[in-house]
């Protein structure tokens, strides 16, 4: 028996063996992940509740919140880990590389990725038996430092993850594990002064990341190298990581995002559809009207526009199609569209440029309200003219079918009113609104409409949005300890000083960062670069006078653009995935949105009264 075969049948035994145990734990980290999910919703919630009617709150409420969002974030990391889905900003891996040399690259950017999140790990370790020299407490007497330590099991699992990921075959998997433990013995005990080695270790980690490395392994390596290469401490990066991940705000997102994957995933798009579709159906280019609103309301809860074409692709697909649209023209507007909800609230970017840019929440709301109407008008008007012009309304307006439509829809449109009135009419906090919205998303489809079984469903819903978000706060996490570099090296700084030196019209800078951001959402997604970009610019645009909300919504305005543009533009990659199309094609069919969607940055950009009219109003 040959040497190969032998190995085949150890592995075939090995796997029949551990599949029944990695089930199980599979199903373990699944529900672990609902509960601090649900804990997330009702503890706000019950605080909310008890502050109102018998004026005491719970010991610690919001620390234990601000922790279970960190368990989160590394617990849903770990899940989006262990389903081969952690974000990256390279396809080439799977694009390019074939048979024995893919087989190579993986185990090699595997190796690497692994080596790096070991790093972190240690590093997220030395951060934590640096808080146990001062214990805190959150309630009880419960150490904080216990729940810190999902940071560096987090990053232990992730790593042995990714070695596992790198091959099918237990050799490859070895050789990586084997470049991996070299790789952080080098970075612990360096046979050199770090500073030498710094340029050949940025050198390998933009390497890997072209090979398709994961994006946080991308972010946390330069900020190893760079911290390592300075001789500062690498924990620098973990207080970083754990600091944004417990702002007191950012409950917010999982929450806002869980509410619309509830939506998603009941029967609320159906129901959306055949409402808008009831209403604006009879008009010429009615159905790509019915596309852009029903595309925004989903972008706006779920933060993520891949989610709204995955799950509305195949509903709005036969729509256009019936209506005598192009399949070029179709593919075009709903990859298009599937961004526009980014601007309007409670979206996550939205939520976390506030927090990052120091915003008060319902500002950055309000001024992303107009704008994001703006471009789905312009979108909707383009769609509008591509309708076929010789094509009849395929019915005629019904107001019974209308206020049919209407009735069924009900709850689902209240769902933002709900987030807007908790809100806005100041008896929740942005956490407890957020929580609220949750709640009502729950209770609409799974026990009203019963579109979800509460056994089954919702959990896997849960489990699919903690994914999201721990994939997201994992990046953003460990690109915030670069950007303390950054600012700790006073780069902010020395860009003011450079660009006030050359540039004096605020005009001029506001083209020129409308080509920069554009250059930006082509290289890196909309997540890592908030957290990495704005401390950057937010100093500029106060050095030109640039209203802060109105620099925001510029800046998330061009990022929209990014999901359509190579070689980061997720909703290309995703639309390619869901209609069975080449992303060359995809990026065809959606060149006339990207200009569409660029003359409504522009408008933003030069007329900052889109932007601020609404929040100079409810601030009187």
């Amino acid at each position: 028996m040959s040497s190969a075969v032998a190995e085949l049948q150890i592995e075939h035994l090995a796997t029949r063996k551990t599949s029944g145990w990695r089930s199980r734990l599979n199903d373990v980290e699944n529900l672990v992940i609902s509960l601090v999910l649900a804990g997330i919703i009702i503890l706000p919630l019950a605080e909310a509740a008890l502050r109102r009617t018998l004026h005491v709150g719970i010991p610690g409420s919001n620390a234990i919140l601000q922790h279970l969002v960190l368990i989160l974030g590394m617990l849903g990391s770990a899940i989006a880990a262990r389903e081969k889905r952690l974000l990256a900003l390279s396809t080439l891996q799977e694009t390019i590389f074939r048979g024995r040399f893919k087989t190579l690259v993986q185990a090699f950017s595997g190796g690497v990725a692994a080596a790096i999140t070991a790093c972190l790990g240690i590093a997220s370790y030395q951060f934590i038996l640096t808080e146990r020299e001062a214990p805190k407490t959150i309630a009880n007497g419960i150490p904080v430092w216990i729940f810190e330590l999902a940071m560096p099991i987090g990053f232990a699992v992730i790593a042995l993850r990714l070695l596992k990921q790198t091959s099918e075959r237990w050799v490859m998997r070895l050789a990586a594990a084997g470049l991996c433990s070299a790789l952080v013995a080098l970075i612990m005990f360096p046979p050199l002064p770090p500073e030498h080695m710094m340029v050949a270790a940025i050198i390998l980690v933009i390497a890997v990341t072209l090979l398709g490395a994961p994006a946080f392994a991308t972010f946390g390596g330069i900020a190893l190298v760079l911290f390592w290469g300075m001789d500062q401490p690498i924990a620098s990066i973990s207080i970083a990581h754990y600091s944004l991940v417990t702002n007191p705000s950012l409950a917010s997102m999982p929450l806002f995002t869980l509410a619309g994957y509830l939506l998603a995933e009941g029967g609320a798009p159906g129901r959306l559809i055949r409402l808008f579709y009831a209403l604006f159906g009879t008009l010429r280019g009615g159905p790509a009207i019915v596309t852009v609103l029903v595309c925004m309301f989903f972008t706006s809860f779920t933060g993520a526009s891949g989610v709204t074409i995955l799950a509305l692709g195949g509903l709005l697909m036969p729509v256009l199609l019936g209506a005598k649209y192009s399949e070029k023209n179709a593919l075009g507007l709903i990859t298009g569209a599937g961004s526009l909800g980014l601007l309007l609230p409670p979206c996550m970017p939205l939520i976390l440029y506030a927090i990052v840019a120091q915003i008060p929440m319902e500002q950055i709301f309000l001024g992303g309200t107009i704008p994001a109407l703006v471009m789905g008008i312009a979108l909707s008007w383009w769609g509008i003219h591509q309708a076929p012009r010789s094509t009849e309304a395929a019915h005629t307006f019904s107001f019974q079918k209308a206020k049919a439509a209407l009735w069924e829809a009900k709850w689902e449109l209240l769902l933002p009113l709900v987030a807007i009135i908790a809100l806005f009419s100041g008896i929740a906090t942005p956490v407890e609104a957020s929580a609220l919205t949750a709640l009502y998303a729950f209770i609409i489809e799974a026990v009203i409409y019963r579109d979800l079984k509460i056994r089954s469903d919702v959990p896997r819903v849960m489990t699919e949005s903690g994914l999201l978000t721990g994939g997201i706060l994992l990046v953003l996490g460990v690109a915030l300890g670069f950007t303390n570099y950054l600012v700790d090296a006073q780069i902010p700084e020395r860009a003011v000083e450079w660009t006030t030196h050359f540039v004096h019209s605020p005009l001029v800078f506001l083209l020129l960062l409308n080509l920069f951001l554009l250059i930006v959402g082509c290289l890196m997604d909309i997540y890592s670069a908030i957290i990495i970009q704005v401390p950057l610019l937010v100093p500029l645009g106060a050095a030109f006078g640039i209203n802060p909300i109105h620099l925001g919504i510029i800046f998330l305005a061009n990022l929209e653009l990014g999901y359509l543009t190579p070689p980061v533009g997720l909703n290309l990659f995703l639309s390619s995935y869901r209609f069975k199309k080449p992303v060359p094609e995809v990026l065809r069919s959606v060149l006339p949105v990207i200009v569409v969607i660029s003359v409504g940055v522009l408008l933003i950009t030069y007329v900052p009264a889109l932007t601020t009219t609404l929040p100079r109003w409810f601030k009187r």
